[in-house]
């Protein structure tokens, strides 16, 4: 596992967007760049809930064999949380963990604000494929109803 601290340079709001600091358009190759990693969950705590996220990186690790997890601020915690979900139930490892601080503009003071950033990269276990199989294979329990039926 690999541990950095990394400061980065100020972002805007707009500049995460389509724009730029001064409000231009960005190049297309620009945001490409920005959009390229295809494994990248970014997460909120505010707009999906938890499981949401560790099924879609499920997926992402099923399909790419890495997911790269990332969250600003107070969503950290839901980023962890769901690393040590995956990895407590043996479907992922950790590769990299990076955290840094990120400058943006502050929507009603206007001003420079800095907030913690983390990435968390986790690869496809070993057990991985066999443990996704037992799952889709594995009949639903049965409730307390239909066993009185019986």
């Amino acid at each position: 596992m690999t541990m950095e601290t990394v400061t980065t340079t100020p972002i805007s709001v707009a500049a995460q967007t389509g724009e730029d600091i001064n409000g231009v358009e960005m190049s297309k190759a620009q945001q490409a760049q920005q959009h390229q990693k295809k494994n990248r969950i970014q997460v909120s705590n505010t707009k999906k809930p938890l499981f949401f996220y560790v099924n879609l990186a499920k997926r992402y690790i099923q399909q790419h064999n890495e997911v790269e997890l990332s969250a600003l601020g107070m969503a950290i915690t839901t980023v962890v949380t769901i690393a040590e979900i995956l990895k407590n139930n043996g479907l992922a490892t950790e590769k990299k963990v990076l955290t840094s601080t990120v400058g943006m503009q502050d929507e009603n003071k206007g001003r420079l604000v800095q907030k913690a950033k983390i990435e968390i990269v986790l690869g496809k276990s070993e057990k991985f494929d066999s443990l996704m199989t037992a799952a889709s294979t594995t009949p639903p329990l049965e409730t307390n109803d239909e066993q009185d039926k019986e």
